[in-house]
């Protein structure tokens, strides 16, 4: 496994690197065989307005999943302390899902065309970010259908996810809607709608592990 950890406005001495390896260890022990990568990420806000002011971020790349926590409070410490024990119950909810996967009784699928990737896609322009750019992330994007998109956005820890959709091959973006349950958003076509039209989907999970309602409207 290899662990990776990195600061921002924080020096990451001796004492704290160790203190993370043992964590971050020990919560992931008994998901050894899915855990590829570890990064962590720890920074503290120089901005008085942000409170509170210690991150601990840990993300765990696993057989091309990314499981991804963060945690937050007045000491780092605590911060370490809490984003080991959110990485541990996301390892062990990804492993139950796989395991559910491989007993479920196999479905047909569709076969999506493998499209090749245009070689130039800037032409003789010279790429650029904006000045307001201040974190760029690469990933891959293989095709999914919307139900492993949300599933995906659950380990991710974020309020959204992008995908590949597996049935278009359009990218689209699965959120977390604030009056609860979850929309997907999808590129428009020529005559104002999308290839499915509009998706959304409605959550009626009640802490028993039950899968969410999916609607296409």
């Amino acid at each position: 496994m290899k662990l990776v950890i990195q600061g921002k406005n924080i020096e990451i001495t001796d004492a704290i690197h160790e203190y993370v390896h043992q964590k971050v260890e020990k919560a992931i022990s008994h998901f050894q065989s899915l855990a590829m990568e570890v990064d962590v990420n720890l920074s503290v806000a120089r901005n008085p307005r942000i409170n509170p002011k210690q991150t601990a971020e840990v993300t765990i790349y696993a057989n091309g999943a990314v499981i991804r926590a963060e945690e937050s409070s007045e000491n780092l410490y605590a911060s370490i302390d809490l984003v080991a024990d959110k990485i541990s119950r996301q390892l062990r909810k990804y492993k139950e899902r796989r395991q559910d996967k491989a007993y479920a009784k196999p479905k047909l699928g569709t076969v999506v065309e493998d499209l090749a990737v245009e070689a130039d896609l800037i032409g003789d322009r010279t790429p650029e970010l904006p000045a307001t750019v201040v974190r760029t992330k690469y990933f891959a994007m293989p095709p999914m259908t919307i139900e492993e998109a949300l599933e995906q956005l659950e380990m991710v820890d974020h309020d959204f996810y992008m995908f590949r959709n597996a049935e278009t091959g359009e990218i689209n973006v699965i959120y977390e809607r604030n009056h609860g349950g979850y929309g997907v958003i999808q590129p428009r076509n020529g005559n104002g709608n999308g290839k499915n039209g509009k998706a959304a989907i409605q959550s009626n999970q009640n802490g028993h592990g039950e899968k969410p309602n999916l609607t296409k409207i």
